[in-house]
């Protein structure tokens, strides 16, 4: 009972000290980003496997929020061991699933620590262009370490430094902290974190917003690039006292025809509107300040083809006198839809028209065993139209799709199907017997069930029925019966 209690106790403590801290980091996504983030992760044998799930943990929580791709992060994560082992360059993966899913399969190395051949591995492979490194972004290096290391780390470290990377070192141990903290960039009380392995999610927002400072991207950037729009964005260069912006932006196959606004100094951001879909654009911000001089920034912007509707048509739920008729895609510029139909070879066509909420119809009241030819137009809110044709295919209405074929014992068999469509003139339904000649039977076009005699019990019929038209036979439905053998009769004593 005391032992209950004990525990009880315990559980309400731990209970009440996990409400009582609260969460180190609520990660929001991350815009405006580009940088190379190397992490140097300790793999060796002297960090112990729980330890090692809990760096692979930070790490993933650490690059959460970031938009990963060739203009945005890139990242890139080297094992310490033995000998250094590349776990995947800069340009291997381009999305935060992929980047997240591939940190969670990460596998521990083990080996000795040899932090300094890792970093001259780093600084002689992975800011080549084989490896995704961009000249032109900032880098970033975070080693996470235990505090040990088998070999000299302070020369490969000071090369990395010397080639502008920015060194972050996170210990989860006890490192010497003059060496650690003269490998770390400056200040170093900012740039190295001591903390112990299951308190490593009350640096990662800390971290992050540091490495976020560095990699902030310093220039004009498009975003949200549409057919007749595009959004850029820039850093806050300028304030509302300091000055203004001047933006232009051109046809680069026209660039006479020039469009000029100001912006006000505080603004980081602006939406061009009323583009021309599948056209370059030219676009220079020049930041116009009262303090000192800014240099202009210029890229080039495509607006994206104007898409067209329909790009397919599907025909589906065929049947004698109707199929159903699917096109896409559905865009907002268009108002409605034009359906025309007429069989081939024809000029007779009818049409239907479809709300533009609607992608399908169905066509009815149509030929059988008729083809037809299907136009789907589309009409635009502009004025414009897009067509699409195809053909399409109405059955025959001379099928017979069901036949049951029913043992009724001794010498017959009773065979019942499902009417054909259109003028039936009747049915002619066929035997052929396992013993026997083939027997025939005309039934009218009413009927939808027979009974055929002089069955011989044990053997196996094949049975046809077939639709009668005044220009000919329809298509036929054959099925197989057995008949059941004859069972003698037991005989039995006589009764005195």
């Amino acid at each position: 009972m005391i032992v209950c209690l004990v525990l009880y106790l315990h559980y309400l403590f731990l209970a009440a000290v996990a409400q009582s801290i609260p969460d180190a980091d609520h990660a929001g996504f991350v815009p405006d980003s580009e940088g190379d983030l190397i992490f140097l992760l300790d793999s060796s044998g002297s960090v112990s496997y729980y330890e090692f799930a809990k760096v692979r943990e930070f790490i993933g929580n650490l690059l959460r929020p970031f938009n990963f791709g060739p203009k945005d992060v890139q990242a890139s994560i080297v094992h310490i061991s033995t000998k250094p082992v590349l776990e995947f360059p800069f340009n291997q993966y381009a999305s935060s699933q992929e980047i997240q899913r591939a940190i969670q399969n990460i596998k521990q190395q083990m080996g000795d620590t040899n932090t300094g051949k890792a970093l001259s591995y780093i600084k002689e492979n992975l800011f080549e262009e084989r490896s995704g490194s961009r000249a032109e972004v900032p880098k970033v290096m975070v080693w996470v370490t235990d505090g040990l290391s088998t070999d000299d780390i302070s020369q490969p470290m000071q090369l990395l430094k010397d080639m502008g990377v920015t060194v972050f070192i996170v210990s989860t141990g006890r490192g010497n902290y003059l060496e650690l903290s003269a490998a770390a960039s400056k200040p170093s009380d900012t740039h190295l974190h001591f903390v112990d392995v299951d308190d490593l999610h009350i640096i990662t927002k800390e971290l992050r917003d540091s490495i976020i400072e560095l990699i902030r991207a310093r220039r004009l950037h498009a975003q949200d690039i549409t057919t007749t729009s595009f959004r850029l964005t820039w850093p806050r260069l300028l304030s509302r006292e300091t000055g203004y912006y001047l933006l232009e932006h051109k046809l680069v196959s026209n660039p006479e025809r020039k469009l000029s606004q100001t912006l006000s100094g505080d603004q980081t951001g602006i939406t061009l509107h009323n583009l021309t879909p599948d056209t370059a654009y030219q676009v220079t911000l020049l930041p116009e300040s009262n303090v000192q001089y800014i240099q202009p920034q210029t890229i080039q912007v495509s607006t994206l083809p104007e898409m067209i509707s329909p790009t397919q048509i599907l025909i589906s739920e065929p049947s004698s006198h109707s199929f159903r008729v699917s096109w896409g895609p559905t865009l907002d510029s268009v108002a409605g839809y034009e359906i025309q139909y007429g069989p081939l070879p024809s000029n007779a066509v009818q049409t239907v028209d479809v709300d533009r909420s609607h992608n399908s119809t169905v066509l009815e009241n149509l030929k059988s065993n008729t083809t037809y030819l299907v136009t789907v137009t589309a009409l635009y809110k502009s004025g414009g139209e897009k067509a699409l044709s195809a053909i399409a295919c109405t059955e025959e209405n001379d099928n017979i799709r069901y036949l049951h074929l029913e043992d009724l014992g001794s010498d017959k068999v009773k065979a019942t199907w499902s009417t054909a469509e259109g003028e039936v003139q009747g049915y002619l339904i066929k035997c052929q017997r396992q013993v026997g000649s083939l027997s025939e039977v005309s039934v009218g076009p009413q009927a939808d069930s027979v009974i055929l005699n002089d069955m011989e019990a044990g053997t196996t019929s094949k049975i046809c029925v077939i639709p009668v038209y005044a220009n000919g036979s329809g298509k036929n439905l054959c099925k197989t019966v057995k008949t059941q053998p004859v069972t003698r009769a037991k005989d039995y004593p006589r009764t005195k």
